[in-house]
Formats: C-alpha cells, structure tokens, sequence
C-alpha cells in the first residue's frame, strides 16, 4: 500500500510545536497558515498511489518481491534506471510548477545519496553506518516527508559557531550518554518543516577545529519532545484567494528556525558523532551532494517550463506575439529553458558507475548550478518587462467580480484579443503570483542561494573539473615547436 493523501494528512496531526504569529499552533492540517500547502501535499501523494501511475511513480524493491515504493528512493544500477527515476520526478514535480521547492524528493535523494556511499560510513564508524542503513530503509518502506536542516544561524558570520556569544546559538552536542545525543541550539532553513514528517540535521558549512560539537548527522520526528518550529511569516495565510493568489495560497512550502531545546537523538538515529572531517565527506565523498542537487535541477528544468508558459501566455494575451523583438526575448528565453533541459540530460548521459550504482556527472551538475544561479534573476526580469503594467494593473480582489457595477467596467478595462476579461485578470494573478509578489520574491530568493553562495558553487565547479584535460591541450600545442627552432628558421629565411 502507497501512502495517500488522507494518510500523510493524518501523519501530520502528531503533536508538533509549531509557533506562527505569537501562537503554538494547534493543529497544522487545519491552521489557515498551512493547510492549503498541507493539501497540496496531499494530492501529490494521491497522484503516486494512483493505480495508472504504479509504473511511472515506483519500483520494485530490492529483495522484496512484491513490494514498491516511490522512485525517490530508487538507487539506479544504470543510466536507464535514472532516466526513469527522473521521469517519476518530473511528473511529481509538474503538480507544483517546480515551486516546492523542498518537496518530499530533495531529502530522499541526499539519505539515497548517502545510503549509495555507506562504505565510507562504515570505514568512519560501523554502528553509525548501521543506523544509516537502517534509516535509510526505514523512511523507505515507511513513506516517509523528510526535510533538512543544514546550515547554522548567521549571527555574527566572522566568528565560527563556537565562537559566538552564546556557544549554543547553532545547534550541537549538550551531552551523551549510553541512550543518544542531547542536542542544544538552533538551525535553518526547514523549508518545508511543517508539512515533513522528519528533519535530517546536520551541517554542510565547513567546520574548523574546536567546531566538533556542532559535527554531528541525525535525524528525528518533526514531534520530537523539545524540538521548537519557528514558522516565519505565511504567505499563504496573507493570499486572499486561489484565484488572487494561485500559487501562494497552494504552494508555500513555509521556512522554520528549529530551536533543540534539550532534544534527545537516539543512538540507532545518530549518523555522525562531533566529527568534522566526516560532515564534510558524508556530502562530498558519498553521492549525496551530486543526487540531492540533481533533484534540485530536474525541479528547475520543470520550473522554466512553467515560467516559459507565463512568458508565451503574456505575449499572446498582451497581442505582442507577433513582434519581432518580441518573438527575439522569446527565442532568447527558451534557449535558456533549453540550456536547463540539456543539463539536465547531459548529467545523465556523462553519468558514471560508482561501485553499483550509476551517478549524475558531478562537474556538469555544478556547472548547472552556477549557470542557473546568475540566469534566474534575468528570467524574472524578462518576464516582468514582457508584461509591464497588466501586473499590477488588475482588479483589488476576487470580491470585485461580485459587484456587479464593477464586474462590468472590469469587462470593459480589462481587454486581451486571445480570452476574455475574466481570463484575463485569471492568467495575470498568477504571473504575478509567479514573478512579482511576495510569495515570487521569496522564490528568487531561494533559487539564488538554495544551493549556497554563488562563491560556494563556483568554487565546486572549479574543484571538479576537468583541468588536466584543458592544460594538456594547451601544453600539446606548445610542443608543437620551440624558440631554438623558430630562431633557427627564422635565420635561414632571412639569409
């Protein structure tokens, strides 16, 4: 049986402490800051236990004949086997425009990732690689949302986490004891914490010496007693409407500070104990960081399709379709949308086998990350100047439409010779709601540092690439003669 909407509904009513507005939250499934995105959430879990979608959407587990879960698990053994995962992603994706960006497929993807590198786990620590296996086969067959916190509150970022004021401003090690971890601070950002049934907490920021007690890798319930969720402001909660806000009022994934206030981690969840050269390797020496990210760039790839919809929509809706400058910003802006897809399919097809299992090109996936970074915010740009004034132009609310007074002079106001007024209004609420609004600003936001600084991303792409290749080509070319020669030559011709 796949999970289905109700039952990732019910998983969600467990207890948490989540804080929004001043207030503990009762009840997330119900709150009106959350419960659209919860439903939403639900019908993408619909969507995989559909019967019509079994093949697309899961696989067979390993020696368990019978048995399925969804592709986000899947550790593919061939470049056939990751094409079809990512197919299963890009439908699952395609529910949400790309806009969740923390949706259940993220963080399977970085525990697969690890699951994939367990050697070097178990070269650290036998028992911690133990707990990984059995996590990772846990949140498998179990179906389980995972979020994940990895990076440490900013503070002040010219001192490193135990040199802060308070040593336990980010999250680390309180004590142990033969029971677990007592975890103590904070972390961010659980993008999608509130609809997740558990959190991955660890630290992907470098760690320096003295830094061991925030070196730590685990994970636990959303309800774990102690752990507090600190909701920041909810888009969802301010959209008016579906029809005002399409997006927003269905797609936000919300982002939490988790505060540990004295969480106890079991030893069977504990990955990594106050160890900072393994932080480090559980992302950079396993497959983790390289499938985690592809995920990241399929989502992309369905994104800019989205976005490419909004753009050819505007021109037709606006009549400009046929203007040659026009057509000009639309041929540039899907040769960008093309450049993503080819990445994409470039990783796959560059992949190599990595013991049993076959990887994503890991260079051309950083190499993605640094091109879309400083192409997102262009494409917003684009997209904002081929629809100038109808963004803002547009009626207050949903509500004007039920006067009847102003319904009539929206008709008239609000004219575009490709659907009528209402449609009108409808397709630019939600490019809008894609580009321009709060909810939107959020996401540029996101796309520019959700894989880190762009510092961060070039310095991958230059640690991964092919340098030798490139040197040698050059070095070959100089071979190719020598001054001595040359003089010698150059002698004989002028004599």
């Amino acid at each position: 049986m796949l999970k289905t909407g109700a039952q990732h509904i019910a998983s969600l009513q467990d207890g948490r402490q989540v804080y929004i507005d001043g207030e503990l939250v009762d009840d997330v499934t119900t709150h009106p800051a959350f419960r659209n995105a919860i439903q939403s959430m639900a019908k993408i879990y619909d969507f995989q236990s559909a019967p019509e979608n079994r093949e697309l959407m899961t696989y067979e587990i390993p020696g368990k004949p019978g048995e399925r879960a969804n592709r986000i698990w899947q550790l593919p053994k061939s470049h056939a086997d990751l094409v079809e995962r990512r197919k299963a992603l890009e439908a699952w994706t395609e529910l949400h425009g790309g806009f969740l960006g923390r949706a259940p497929d993220h963080v399977a993807s970085c525990i697969a990732g690890m699951y994939m590198g367990l050697e070097v786990f178990e070269g650290y620590d036998p028992e911690r690689a133990k707990a990984l296996s059995d996590y990772y086969e846990y949140v498998r067959d179990n179906e389980l949302y995972l979020t994940y916190v990895i990076i440490n509150p900013q503070a002040d970022r010219s001192k490193t986490a135990n040199e802060q004021a308070d040593p336990f401003l980010s999250a680390g090690v309180f004590s142990e004891d033969e029971e677990g971890l007592t975890i103590r601070g904070a972390k961010m950002l659980a993008t999608g914490g509130i609809l997740a049934n558990e959190v991955f907490v660890t630290c992907i920021q470098p760690l320096r010496e003295g830094e061991e007690p925030y070196a730590v890798s685990f994970a636990i319930p959303m309800n774990a007693k102690g752990l507090k969720i600190l909701s920041r402001k909810s888009y969802e909660a301010s959209a008016t409407s579906v029809f005002d806000n399409p997006l927003a009022s269905r797609f936000d994934e919300n982002d939490a500070v988790l505060y540990f206030d004295d969480v106890k981690v079991p030893w069977d969840r504990v990955f990594i104990n106050q160890d900072t050269a393994m932080t480090g390797k559980q992302f950079h020496a396993t497959p983790a960081h390289v499938y985690q990210n592809y995920q990241a760039q399929i989502r992309l790839m369905v994104k800019m399709r989205f976005l490419l919809g909004i753009a050819k929509k505007t021109a037709e809706t606006n009549g400009v379709i046929g203007f040659p400058q026009v057509r000009e910003t639309l041929g540039q802006l899907a040769a960008q949308c093309a450049m993503v897809d080819a990445l994409v399919h470039s990783m796959e097809i560059k992949g190599t086998m990595r013991g049993e299992y076959f990887i994503p090109d890991r260079h051309t996936l950083y190499a993605a990350q640094v091109l879309t970074q400083q192409m997102y915010n262009t494409v917003i740009g684009t997209l904002r100047e081929l629809a100038g004034g109808g963004l803002i132009m547009l009626p207050s609310s949903i509500s004007d439409f039920a006067n009847p007074e102003m319904r009539e002079l929206i008709g008239k106001t609000q004219q575009s010779p490709t659907t009528s007024s209402e449609g009108r209004v409808k397709f630019f609420k939600l490019a809008w709601d894609a580009v321009g609004s709060e909810f939107a600003s959020r996401h540029t936001q996101y796309e520019m540092f959700y894989a880190g600084a762009t510092f961060v991303t070039k310095g991958h792409s230059f640690r991964t690439f092919d340098w030798d290749n490139c040197t040698g080509l050059v070095d070959r070319m100089l071979d190719t003669y020598d001054l001595d020669t040359e003089l010698t030559q150059y002698k004989t011709a002028a004599e």
